[in-house]
Parts: structure tokens; sequence; C-alpha cells
């Protein structure tokens, strides 16, 4: 998490979350930053790994039956989901079209939610579309939860600590 904060700031000095200047932008740092290349790589492929050691742990927790701690398993559970919603939402950034279509196409899942879906949808997009108002939205919150991330990690190291681990000895 520490890696992914510190090359994601790095990232974000020379981003911009312009529709027009995005693309251009992340091919500005992998072509003229220095190293650039391999910190956007870096942040990029460390998501996956961060995201396969999220998925052994959470398999480790289910097979030692850690969800009896209700408390650290919740947070635990909404940890991963702010963990794949700032992964969803760094997708998005460069805004290529597989990243503008992604968003589009995910977003609109949420239109599935009875009363509500609509509206959520069009709220979360900042308008009635996918365009600069999300982009700009998403890189914020991509920028903010990380943080909140390490809160929350602390909040459920600290009830780990409580409970004390379900790992044999």
């Amino acid at each position: 998490l520490i890696i992914q904060i510190l090359t994601g700031l790095f990232l974000a000095m020379h981003y911009t979350s312009d529709t027009l200047t995005a693309f251009s932008s992340v091919t500005h740092i992998c072509r003229d930053v220095n190293y650039g290349w391999l910190i956007r790589y870096m942040h990029a492929n460390g998501a996956s790994l961060f995201f396969t050691c999220l998925f052994l742990h959470v398999g480790r927790g289910l097979y030692y039956g850690s969800y009896i701690y209700f408390e650290t398993w919740n947070i635990g559970v909404i940890l991963l989901f702010a963990v794949m919603a700032t992964a969803f939402m760094g997708y998005v950034l460069p805004w290529g079209q597989m990243s503008f279509w992604g968003a589009t196409v995910i977003t609109n899942l949420l239109s599935a939610i009875p009363y509500i879906g609509t509206s959520l949808v069009e709220w979360i997009w900042g308008g009635f579309s996918v365009d600069k108002a999300t982009l700009t939205r998403f890189f914020a919150f991509h920028f903010i939860l990380p943080f909140i991330i390490a809160a929350l990690a602390m909040v459920h190291l600290l009830f780990l600590h409580e409970t004390g681990s379900n790992n044999p000895s």
C-alpha cells in the first residue's frame, strides 16, 4: 500500500484530469519524465500484486474461519470494496477507449437498482454521460481513497490486535 501511495503521488504530479489531455499526460509520463514509465508500471502492476495478496488474505481468513470475529471481518470487507473502487477509478484515469467504455458499462450497472438507479448513475457521472466531470471525480476519489484505506487498515489491525489471530500456532 505504501508503494502504491508513493508511486501514485509521483504520477499525480504529472497527470491532468481533463478529457482532452488525460491520455497525453499519461503518454508524457511514460515518454518524457525520467523513469516515469517505471513508476507508472510499478503503480499499475503493483495494484495487481496488491489484489493477489488481498485475495490470498481473504482466502486464508475464510479457510481459518476468521469471519467469527465480526468487527474485524467487516472492516476487512469494507477495505476490500474500497480497494476495488480505487482500482476501478484508477483504471479509468488514462482515458483511453477501454477506460471510457469500462467506466460507462460498470457505472451503468448501478442503473439496475430499483427507484434510485438512474439518478445514482447520473450523480456519479456528474451529468448525463461519462465526461470531464466523471474523470475529475474519479481522479479526486482515486487520490483520497488510498489514505482512507490506510487508516482503515490501521483500524483493521487494531481490531486484530484485540481479538488475536486465528492462524494455527
